[in-house]
């Protein structure tokens, strides 16, 4: 049974890094469904997260391959544990008073607002998590006209944690 996977990455942060793993997934026909990377408080390193779906035996496999890549320093899967996650969008929209009510209908629950205003347009920043973005774009339907989405970040509850 394919399922959604969340994994973490600590990278070389070097020219070249991001493309051989994006290279393992194409080689591969793997797909990566959402990819985020900064540098990390260590400036020789990145952190990756990426989101792909399939069977446990070929995430087991992805992890492995990954491992083998020479740029990557540690990994986890934050599917295997309670692990936070969240996504950044931001919309733009027509403006109306229907819009802004929806937004602040929203409540101090999630993380919504305007974070631009013009005469005729908004933009709207959400941040939580992917499920709940994608029932918000869909509530919205034709009032979105740009929508740009960060991808998922996570991070795991507890003690669990990726460093070094």
């Amino acid at each position: 049974m394919s399922r959604q996977h969340i994994i973490s990455v600590l990278l070389e942060n070097e020219a070249g890094a991001l493309s051989r793993v994006s290279g393992l997934f194409s080689a591969r026909a793997y797909n990566i469904e959402s990819l985020t990377v900064a540098p990390t408080q260590d400036p020789t390193l990145s952190r990756l997260t990426l989101v792909t779906v399939g069977s446990d035996e070929t995430i087991e496999q992805i992890k492995k391959q990954l491992n083998k890549l020479i740029d990557v320093v540690k990994l986890i899967d934050l599917s295997e544990s309670f692990s936070l996650e969240r996504e950044l969008a931001l919309l733009k929209v027509k403006k109306s008073d229907v819009m802004v009510q929806k937004v602040e209908s929203l409540g101090t629950e999630t993380l919504a607002c305007v974070s631009d205003e013009t005469d005729d347009y908004l933009i709207i920043e959400l941040s939580g998590e992917k499920v709940w973005l994608d029932e918000f774009l869909a509530s919205i339907g034709d009032d979105v006209i740009e929508v740009v989405r960060t991808g998922v970040i996570g991070l795991s509850r507890g003690e669990r944690s990726l460093t070094l």
